[in-house]
């Protein structure tokens, strides 16, 4: 991937994607396959913000049984199939039990006929996917077995526990790099810190975006027949670049948190009852209280979420001492055996959603249930303006589908066939065979300044294009050296992050392209380290080298 300005200034796009977040992205890729030249800038860095902020679950919609909204759940499965399939290196079994307490809804007998039902809407989930990701059947299991796996569980009433399986992405940043990378290989054009400043108008219509150079302070155009806003918590922002009035309601938001934390579970993912009054209108079947996940993910798990009303600035959103402290409090309320404090918070992830507004008078929040796809000409009577809303990662193939469809029948053109649903995103090769085989070969082959952690490390994060990699250590052997002794992660991997996959900063490089800065900061020597290497390939003097390591420190600590 190259950010080329200029190419983008030169060109007439069937579509311009304002947003590089995971919606934005899955669009570029979808339409770029399907034939339509895109250009896609994004006015920080790829998945920056909410995409960034995720608990990583690639969910079958088991918790909509309550809603009994089976329309969703098969829109679910299938997007979690897809993506299983499509990426088998980045998508794995999840695991999960939820405890049963007596004999109502939360008891086990519900639970039973529960998995039942989600089984049998289920019944094509393994349909042609990688035998890694098999999703067996639901069961119950004993009242033992579930205090054996997470003791410490509230005992009064517990009767066993509900299994289920589901799908949890290995590294979300590489599954988005993953499909900016196939779109780039489809043609499109691709640019981060690029900010849309306006829209061009010709004829009554839009025909493109102006847009400047973050980095650089260039102004420049993007022309396009269609505009495709996927900006996510910045719609307000967006729209009010129109310079006219509309009718699209302000989005309003939610603040969600998600900590990283050391080790509660193991094998399993926790859904535990929070215990706190919780009331979902929409639901015929309301359980009163609602769960808190606790999911393993690598050395370390997530817990989450909590949610509450957002009216600050979206450019600025961080959680706050007291916002941790109040996750930390409900979770060891809901489940006494974590034992969770402060100190074993090593990082924490706020993204902004979009919200509804019932249950106010409670202090109660929910997040919007359903995504939108809004065409500005029947709403607003903007022709060439399409804005796309998303709710959840697991259903972002399924939208994105939809929304190029829309596009093709804007531009007055009957969709092209959909087909990537079988088509493996970079880094998946279908040649290779199945994932467990390829990373066996690659075991048995790796070179010798290698270790197999390292390389099961590259395999995950980059499936079958490690070898890209590891081929820029060819000229330099030191690359193939870690970074630091507590990651797996090796030099060769900055260098392509930077000459390959447009970091334009120390922050993409830590967080957005690498697993360094995963599980909290990784120390005052790596970022110099790291500092230095990026100093020395983008030309960076001493000032604003030191000013890159600071604001990757600041992003570690909470809002004051």
């Amino acid at each position: 991937m190259k950010r080329d300005l200029i190419k983008l200034s030169e060109g007439i796009y069937d579509l311009v994607i304002i947003g590089g977040g995971i919606y934005g992205a899955c669009v570029a890729w979808d339409a770029s396959r399907r034939g339509l030249s895109v250009a896609l800038l994004e006015k920080s860095d790829f998945g920056q913000a909410t995409s960034f902020n995720s608990q990583k679950i690639i969910h079958g919609g088991l918790r909509y049984l309550q809603h009994a909204d089976f329309k969703r759940m098969r829109e679910s499965i299938g997007a979690r199939r897809r993506l299983m399939r499509i990426a088998p290196h980045l998508i794995h079994l999840l695991p999960c039990i939820m405890p049963t307490y007596g004999h109502l809804l939360q008891g086990k007998e519900i639970m039973r006929i529960a998995l039942m039902i989600n089984d049998l809407i289920g019944l094509d989930r393994n349909d042609y996917i990688d035998p890694q990701s098999y999703i067996s059947r639901g069961r119950i299991v004993s009242r033992a077995e579930c205090l054996r796996v997470f003791p410490g569980l509230w005992e009064a009433g517990l009767n066993g526990g509900a299994l289920w399986y589901d799908s949890q992405a290995y590294n979300s940043e590489r599954l988005l790099l993953s499909f900016l990378h196939s779109a780039v290989q489809a043609g499109a054009e691709l640019a981060n810190y690029v900010e849309v400043t306006g829209f061009i108008w010709e004829g009554g219509r839009i025909a493109g975006v102006k847009a400047q150079d973050v980095l650089g302070g260039d102004h420049f155009q993007v022309r396009g027949k269609i505009v495709v806003n996927t900006s996510g918590p910045w719609i307000n922002q967006v729209l009010s670049l129109l310079g006219r009035p509309h009718k699209t309601p302000p989005m309003r938001l939610a603040k969600v948190l998600v900590l990283l934390t050391r080790p509660i579970v193991g094998e399993y993912a926790l859904g535990v009852w929070s215990g706190q009054r919780y009331l979902d209108e929409d639901a015929p079947i309301n359980k009163g209280s609602r769960l808190f996940f606790i999911t393993p993910w690598h050395k370390y798990n997530l817990v989450g979420t909590t949610e509450q009303p957002y009216e600050g600035s979206v450019d600025h959103c961080r959680p706050t001492e007291g916002e941790i402290q109040d996750l930390i409090n409900q979770v060891n309320r809901a489940y006494p055996g974590a034992h969770l404090r402060r100190e074993d918070v090593l990082f924490f992830y706020t993204g902004l959603l979009p919200r509804r507004d019932k249950n106010q008078n409670e202090g109660q929040v929910q997040i919007a249930k359903h995504y939108r796809l809004i065409d500005h000409y029947a709403l607003d009577g903007i022709e060439g303006l399409l804005s796309v809303i998303g709710v959840k990662l697991t259903t972002v193939t399924d939208v994105a589908r939809k929304a190029v469809d829309m596009v093709f029948r804007k531009l007055g053109k009957v969709p092209s066939p959909d087909l990537n649903s079988a088509t493996p995103l970079w880094g998946s090769r279908a040649e290779v065979g199945w994932f467990k085989d390829y990373l066996a070969t690659t075991l048995r082959k790796r070179p010798s300044a290698l270790d197999e952690e390292v390389v099961r490390h590259l395999v995950h994060n980059y499936g079958t294009e490690d070898e890209r990699v590891m081929r820029y250590a060819e000229g330099n052997s030191a690359w193939l050296t870690r970074v630091t002794k507590g990651s797996p992660v090796i030099w060769a991997e900055i260098v392509h992050a930077i000459r390959d996959e447009m970091a334009q900063k120390l922050s993409d490089v830590i967080l957005r392209r690498t697993e360094l800065g995963e599980g909290g900061s990784p120390g005052d020597e790596c970022l110099a380290a790291c500092a230095q290497m990026m100093a020395k390939e983008k030309g960076w003097d001493r000032l604003k080298t030191e000013k890159e390591i600071d604001e990757v420190k600041a992003i570690y600590k909470p809002a004051q």
